[in-house]
């Protein structure tokens, strides 16, 4: 095995006995840290005869998956950014016909099949429209993973059920497993696979040896020679090594290496930093305002603090915050800072936000109005939407990792527990340990199957706003404690009333509804739940309790199955007496 992804290709297309060849493919291999962060792609495309156009549908859907799919964020997982760009890749053949000649023949115009398939890590995702085929060799079994979107009419005659622009939307069949060395996956248009079994196949690839060029010019070639009357496209990938154990992003395997700097006592140079004082210390880092010699700027100077410099687990969430900062630039959200000469230790730079935190903002401002918590919040929310937009769930939302700068600017800070798809896809080097933020902000899935969505991010931001509007938890310490599903749905929401009444009654709805126990009860996007906040909906008037299935589905199940039993007694007496 090895560090990193290696891979043989072999590739072959022909006209067959058609007059143009109406089949695309391609492959793309990239170096440096694409590769990991996004891998390797290969893909083809078959027109249909029906149309005379289709080749430029097969050549727009190989190429636009190429181009597209690489220039999506690193931090998107394969699954989301290469379903984003196949279905706008869809909307744009469905637009094309619908401007065309053949806008009321759509299997005349811009119409086609799509296979592709990403390698990255240790994973093989696979993305399948139409009746293009992929398969897996395993020892000698040739198996199909893809199944065929075709409708049989008669054996003489069938129709694709499902095409690249055949319809403004398109459902696009997804999977992922496990790559090891020595797997072999062919991607096959219906010109090769309609009339040649995959036994043949299979024994063409184990005789081939290495020349996998040449085993695909020979599934062709049989192909046409079994009588195949269609264009004919065929690609081999065998994988060479995979990843020998887990691998950050390669910015990060790059500063993993470095020492971990001397004690630092301010005042005192370090790395063309002049460094003033230290303005946080905690279990996990330090942190120090620091002054660049040769620009003058103010920044936030970041160490790991002793007790973790031995888990390589807390090593890299320490240089991924640095990796997400870089690759967010929003207005409320710290920013990373690029040193400006090369390091020799192992630290990060951020941007320096001259204020206080959120949580020392609550304690000078215990009654704040409620105008005030809604601009607070909505800044925090615009920050985490950055996060959503990439993917990213921030994990770690509560009032000691918000800043307020001089001006009233909201700004998130401390991205160490961020979860980060496009990069856990890599191979997890950080075995994805449920909460790792503080517990009484942390929604209850994170107790229960120890991972969050976004939904959790919005649950976080709920308790600050309920806390800053109460001064109190809305769930207390108890949250932590709901290690099932019954004693979650046990949980008791308080009315900030309570604490505040000239709060408006609508305002319990609405953070009710922010603050559900389950996170497909709570809102689904953040700027509804901002939204609500100055406009509230019917549902935020509603006062009616919860039913007892979800507030006690113990009990519940236990009145139920009582009532059953009954309900059996009574028939029995009726039968037999």
């Amino acid at each position: 095995m090895a560090s990193r992804l290696t891979v043989s290709i072999g590739q072959c297309s022909r006209k067959g006995h058609k007059g143009v060849n109406q089949d695309f493919y391609g492959a793309c291999r990239p170096q440096g840290s694409e590769l990991e962060t996004k891998g390797i792609a290969v893909a083809l495309a078959d027109g249909i005869g029906s149309s005379d156009v289709s080749q430029v549908a097969s050549q727009a859907a190989v190429t636009g998956f190429f181009e597209d799919y690489y220039a999506t964020p690193e931090a998107w997982s394969v699954s989301n950014a290469a379903q984003r760009v196949i279905a706008a890749t869809n909307s744009w053949l469905h637009a094309q016909t619908r401007r065309s000649q053949y806008r009321y023949d759509m299997d005349r115009g811009y119409v086609c099949t799509l296979s592709a398939l990403v390698l990255k890590g240790t994973s093989a995702h696979l993305f399948h429209v139409g009746d293009s085929r992929i398969y897996r060799l395993q020892g000698s079994t040739l198996e199909q993973l893809t199944e065929d979107h075709r409708i049989r009419v008669s054996p003489e005659e069938s129709h694709l059920a499902r095409a690249m622009g055949g319809d403004e939307r398109v459902e696009i069949d997804y999977q992922r497993v496990r790559i090891e060395p020595g797997d072999v996956f062919v991607l096959t248009t219906d010109g090769v696979h309609e009339f040649l079994r995959p036994a043949a196949m299979a024994r063409m690839i184990a005789g081939g040896g290495g020349d996998l060029d040449g085993v695909a010019r020979q599934i062709v070639d049989q192909a046409y020679d079994e009588g195949s009357d269609d264009n004919l496209t065929v690609q081999v990938v065998r994988i060479d090594s995979v990843p020998e154990q887990a691998q950050p992003a390669e910015a990060v395997q790059n500063l993993i290496g470095l020492p971990f700097p001397p004690v630092l006592d301010p005042p005192v140079i370090f790395e063309g930093y002049r460094l003033q004082r230290q303005l946080h210390a905690s279990a996990r880092s330090h942190v120090y305002l620091a002054v660049e010699e040769r620009t003058g700027e103010r920044v936030a100077l970041k160490t790991l603090a002793t007790e973790m410099r031995d888990d390589p687990g807390q090593v890299e969430r320490f240089l991924m915050e640095e990796w997400i900062a870089q690759r967010i630039n929003h207005a409320h959200v710290a920013g990373a800072r690029a040193p400006q000469q090369e390091r020799h230790y192992l630290y990060t730079v951020m941007e320096f936000i001259e204020g206080r935190t959120l949580a020392q903002w609550m304690t000078d401002n215990p009654q704040p109005t409620l105008e005030a918590v809604r601009d607070i919040v909505e800044q925090v929310a615009r920050g985490l939407q950055a996060f959503h937009r990439l993917e990213m769930v921030h994990r770690d939302l509560r009032p000691a990792n918000v800043m307020i700068d001089q001006e009233g600017t909201a700004k998130l800070i401390d991205f160490g527990s961020t979860r980060v798809p496009g990069v856990l896809e890599m191979v997890p080097v950080v075995v994805d340990e449920g909460p790792l933020g503080t517990a009484a902000y942390s929604a209850p899935e994170y107790f229960l199957e120890g991972e969050g969505t976004m939904r959790s991010d919005i649950y976080s931001l709920g308790v600050i706003t309920y806390q800053m509007l109460t001064g109190q938890l809305p769930y207390g310490t108890e949250v932590a404690k709901a290690r099932s599903r019954s004693a979650m749905h046990r949980l008791r929401y308080q009315s900030v009333r309570l604490y505040n009444p000239e709060l408006p009654v609508w305002l319990d709805g609405v953070l009710r509804k922010a603050l559900h126990p389950d996170p497909y009860r709570r809102y689904e996007a953040l700027s509804e739940f901002t939204f609500n906040l100055r406009h509230p909906g019917r549902e935020a008037y509603s006062q009616a309790p919860l039913p007892l299935v979800e507030r006690d589905p113990v009990r519940f199940w236990q009145g139920m199955s009582l009532v059953l039993a009954s309900a059996v007694v009574a028939l029995l007496v009726l039968l037999f007496v």
